[in-house]
């Protein structure tokens, strides 16, 4: 990500479903006025979810997902399937597009259920008008209807004409034509999520003209050139509060405060990379508040108390019992990676047990964690919120404790009260 570019956990996600050659990718270059996807007459040309990010007015900076078919055969298309309903769990706004000569189905129907079980704002979009006539469409219309009323008469329901709002969210459109694009992407700008973040990154933390210390250690894991997005992130949340921000090393930070100290200079608040927790805390006076971006990152898209709360799961593990170790990126792994190397060794040292640990990344997270003592997750800066709560919420549904990188390293090194001092909502409930 470039140090001018929106991230992609902060951009809206706009998913496209529906069945094969129903014209998803059509539609997306429609909407956007780029050729983006890729489109052909074979069945099954996106065989897994494509995402690319964009400018999209009047909603502003969003990322597009095209799925694959929830129509793909055989036991690849189970796959494909599953990665399609998997993008569910990272979508604001959907868009499900049929074609208009087939109608609503319950594939689409089945579908919709799902949107309103996961509260998706949801538009249902009829294409390939320029190929029906009039009476086509009407014909259309009058078997859509009878296929939501079979399916309601099997006692399942869905909102076939209206969304939560009560807004119509059926439209006609041709991707080949343009007609009723526009209103498409109007009717998209209505769908516009509100801001559901509970807390700021920092914002309530500090007050204008406040220094802040960031500690970013720089060695063989760095980015070579740059700023990792937990930090450019939290950088540019201090720059708005009109606060002031200065990042040093984590091997210079000690003669740094003593500068500070003595010309009389106190920072608000310190925060660290979570590798370095321990070391950071001993060089930063107590008077000094001191957290991490982690924790920052925990409060801001996730559950803090739900967090904290699961890290006193490590004084009950056992040797073999198994702990998921979850990441939200994929990355080339160092042979000191944090989430591979450095944090089971740091659960082995605290416990004196052997667990057996199971890595994820990306995309991959288990639909079934029963069998998981302890789920260890990432801060999740490249997670939207919506997907951070929804992993944080199957562990809850499951009754598997979680906890998060920097709650753990905290918990480890015998600093967790320290580093939740800012937070005395969370302090409260160690």
């Amino acid at each position: 990500m470039g140090m001018n570019q929106t991230p992609a956990s902060e951009r809206i996600h706009i998913s496209f479903f529906g069945k094969r050659n129903a014209g998803k990718s059509s539609i997306i270059n429609a909407i956007t006025g780029q050729d983006l996807a890729i489109v052909s007459d074979v069945k099954g040309t996106t065989t897994d979810p494509v995402y690319k990010t964009m400018e999209l007015l009047p909603l502003g900076p969003v990322m597009i997902i095209d799925t694959p078919g929830i129509d793909d055969e055989g036991e690849l298309g189970a796959l494909r399937v599953k990665k399609s309903f998997q993008v569910l769990n990272k979508t604001d706004i959907a868009v499900l597009v049929t074609d208009i000569h087939i109608g609503k189905t319950r594939c689409e129907e089945e579908l919709i259920l799902r949107f309103q079980e996961k509260n998706i704002p949801w538009i249902l979009v009829y294409n390939k008008t320029d190929l029906a006539s009039e009476t086509e469409a009407f014909s259309t219309a009058d078997s859509i209807k009878s296929n939501s009323d079979t399916f309601a008469a099997s006692g399942e329901s869905a909102s076939p004409a209206s969304s939560e709002s009560g807004k119509t969210n059926e439209i006609y459109v041709s991707a080949k034509t343009g007609r009723g694009i526009h209103e498409l992407k109007e009717m998209l700008a209505s769908l516009k999520p509100e801001e559901t973040h509970k807390y700021p990154l920092i914002a309530d933390l500090i007050a204008p003209e406040d220094l802040v210390l960031l500690v970013v250690p720089i060695d063989k894991a760095a980015p070579k050139g740059r700023l990792i997005l937990p930090q450019q992130q939290t950088i540019r949340a201090v720059l708005e509060k009109g606060a002031l921000s200065l990042v040093v090393r984590d091997t210079e930070l000690k003669s740094t405060l003593e500068s500070f100290r003595n010309h009389g200079i106190t920072p608000k608040l310190v925060i660290t990379d979570s590798q370095v927790f321990s070391k950071v805390s001993k060089d930063t006076p107590d008077t000094v508040p001191l957290t991490s971006f982690s924790i920052l990152f925990a409060r801001y898209k996730g559950d803090l108390a739900t967090v904290v709360q699961g890290a006193a799961a490590l004084d009950n593990i056992q040797d073999n019992d198994k702990i998921l170790i979850a990441e939200g990126c994929t990355h080339h792994r160092q042979c000191d990676d944090i989430g591979t190397v450095k944090i089971p060794n740091w659960i082995r040292s605290y416990t004196k047990k052997e667990p057996e640990f199971v890595f994820t990344s990306g995309t991959e997270f288990p639909d079934d964690l029963k069998d998981y003592k302890l789920v260890v997750h990432c801060g999740g800066c490249m997670l939207n919120e919506r997907e951070m709560k929804y992993r944080i919420a199957c562990c809850q549904d499951q009754n598997v404790p979680v906890t998060n990188y920097g709650i753990l390293i905290a918990r480890v090194t015998g600093i967790l009260k320290r580093s939740l001092e800012p937070f005395p909502d969370i302090y409260k409930l160690i």
